[in-house]
């Protein structure tokens, strides 16, 4: 598999303007809404949104960034955050790790094979670089997907998610 670091970066721009739309989003949503359980796989609003900051954590952590592991196991993912603002404030200071570690990323770094362990399969795992990074952003594309449903269910606009509707880098936060 081919991965280049510019089609990371792309990606990591595309997260961080996916992310500052939810933010917009949520702005005005009251906790009862955020924490309803909506029948999505992790339940609420803030439970998927917390899932995909913990796991986003995981990944740079396992990608060498310095990153801290997150200290839970992935059970407990959706209560990583317990409001909008704290959820906001921690996935602004994510994205800003995960733009930073893109910039810095070189094609190389995007070959060979990533080992760690896994604790929701409870084994040793081994795949291409390149594949765990693709999963990576695929991951919160899938559940922002689910927030979009969740928060259309409940009559508030959702954000535009294409990429090709993505602003010039110069307009994206």
């Amino acid at each position: 598999m081919l991965l280049t670091a510019d089609h990371v970066r792309l990606m990591a721009r595309y997260n961080a303007w996916q992310n500052a739309q939810i933010v917009r989003a949520l702005d005005q949503v009251s906790l009862g809404v955020l924490t309803e359980d909506h029948g999505a796989h992790f339940g609420t609003i803030l439970g998927t949104l917390n899932h995909v900051l913990w796991a986003d954590r995981l990944w740079l952590h396992r990608f060498g960034t310095g990153e801290p592991c997150p200290e839970d196991g992935i059970g407990e993912s959706t209560a990583l955050t317990a409001t909008g603002a704290a959820w906001s404030a921690a996935r602004f200071a994510v994205d800003g790790r995960i733009t930073l570690w893109a910039k810095r990323l070189r094609s190389l770094d995007l070959t060979g094979d990533l080992a760690w362990y896994s604790g929701a399969t409870g084994m040793e795992m081994t795949r291409p670089v390149a594949v765990c990074v693709t999963h990576m952003f695929n991951h919160q594309t899938h559940h922002r997907g689910q927030v979009h449903a969740m928060l259309t269910r409940v009559g508030l606009d959702a954000p535009v998610t294409d990429l090709v509707f993505m602003p010039s880098e110069e307009a994206t936060p």
